[in-house]
């Protein structure tokens, strides 16, 4: 796991320490049933000993895999997520107590990032699994991916609402000629 030992820091308030950690995404439990992390997730950073509490920066490099939602291809994506975390020796406060910032909270000497790591990559994905932004989709009426090659059928959507509009149209086209 991803656990860092702070006990000789707290005598060295304002060094800046480097960590590099590498995992998969099941050591972590960073599980999603929409897409997946392929292959090793590294993540690399400083923590330092502010005086109040520890500081922990750093990005996280992954690859993630998925089925793209427009057009049904499979897809990767190399990704990189910041993340700027504080931990705090001892227990969260009472729920009346006052808290001015989000800051996790340990026991001990060694602190466990692997839970933080695992929710800055789920909560930094994207609701929709796109390809890319230029991605085409799929034709609505034969189902060929547009990527690929323009299709030939007709896409035109009619708003419902002018339907009988241009019913009305076509008609006086055909009693002209």
């Amino acid at each position: 796991m991803m656990k860092i030992n702070v006990a000789n820091l707290a005598d060295r308030p304002g060094e800046e320490i480097p960590f590099e950690f590498t995992t998969v995404a099941g050591e972590i439990d960073a599980i999603a049933d929409t897409y997946s992390f392929e292959g090793d997730i590294v993540v690399r950073g400083v923590y330092v000993h502010t005086g109040r509490c520890y500081r922990f920066t750093g990005q996280i490099s992954c690859t993630k895999s998925f089925v793209c939602d427009r057009c049904l291809e499979p897809s990767s994506l190399q990704q990189v997520h910041d993340f700027n975390e504080e931990f705090q020796r001892g227990s969260e406060p009472a729920s009346g107590g006052e808290k001015t910032k989000i800051v996790n909270y340990f026991d001990g000497d060694v602190i466990d990032l692997s839970p933080v790591i695992r929710d800055v990559l789920l909560s930094d994905q994207p609701l929709n699994n796109i390809c890319n932004a230029d991605c085409r989709g799929l034709c609505l009426k034969c189902g060929a991916n547009l990527n690929h090659g323009d299709c030939g059928c007709d896409r035109t959507v009619i708003d419902p609402r002018l339907a009988a509009l241009q019913q009305l149209l076509k008609q006086n086209n055909s009693s002209i000629e």
